[in-house]
């Protein structure tokens, strides 16, 4: 089998792409590769504990390796450190790098010319997927997984901290996409059929952090001047 490593994000995109291709059996995922906010030791963007996404890792099966950036890393700063740690897993002999990207061809097209500097390729499982079906594929293959953040641009404080099924899904409003795909709300996918075991979890209190909109553009960058998420706390 080709060898790879999978962009762990710890939600219910990555855990329905890695089962994809664990069922596919053409790629060996040796690797889990998840960008770290070092200053609070949590899953960029997500707020999910190192220590939780460290128990996802070994229910997986599969060794986690992290990206450590700043709290709010310059795009700079971001690239260095991933390109770092491709390099690392290319001497090791990995090959492709696995993605569970849907829809956003500017940020597909960022991570193909990126890292196929370093000599990786890139594969998307659930690339052009319908994201309603594929959310609902998510809940009746067995996954469960709880709101961790929400976008306050999208999505009120009510929708953070709930679980993602059914009920969640008649709730979100029709400009909100049934994935998120657009940034408006991120998980933690804690049972399903990739899982040797479900993992435990106390949910916790429900806080607010606004970030400044980055200087340097990327592909991911909004134009406001400040933009605010509601963060559910898991321990």
């Amino acid at each position: 089998m080709t060898r790879a490593y999978f962009n762990w994000s710890g939600g219910k995109d990555s855990a329905l792409a890695l089962w994809k291709v664990l069922k596919e059996k053409e790629f060996k995922v040796e690797y889990l590769l998840t960008s770290m906010n070092s200053f609070h030791d949590r899953v960029s963007m997500h707020g999910v504990r190192r220590t939780l996404l460290e128990a996802q890792s070994s229910s997986l099966n599969i060794p986690l390796i992290t990206i450590e950036v700043p709290e709010e890393p310059t795009m700079a700063e971001y690239e260095a450190a991933m390109m770092s740690k491709v390099k690392w897993l290319k001497e090791q002999g990995v090959t492709h790098s696995i993605f569970g990207d849907i829809f956003l061809e500017d940020l597909k097209t960022y991570r193909e010319e990126k890292l196929a500097t370093a000599g990786i390729q890139c594969e998307f499982p659930i690339w052009r997927r319908d994201t309603k079906k594929l959310v609902s594929e998510f809940i009746e293959e067995g996954f469960k997984a709880i709101v961790v953040c929400v976008n306050e641009k999208f999505l009120d404080k009510s929708f953070c901290g709930r679980m993602i099924d059914e009920n969640f899904l008649n709730d979100l409003p029709s400009t909100v996409d049934a994935c998120g795909e657009n940034g408006e709300f991120h998980s933690f996918v804690y049972s399903g059929p990739v899982f040797k075991y479900p993992l435990p979890f106390i949910k916790g209190e429900i806080v607010y952090k606004e970030y400044k909109a980055p200087k340097n553009t990327d592909v991911t960058s909004v134009p406001e001047k400040s933009f605010g998420f509601y963060f559910c706390d898991l321990l």
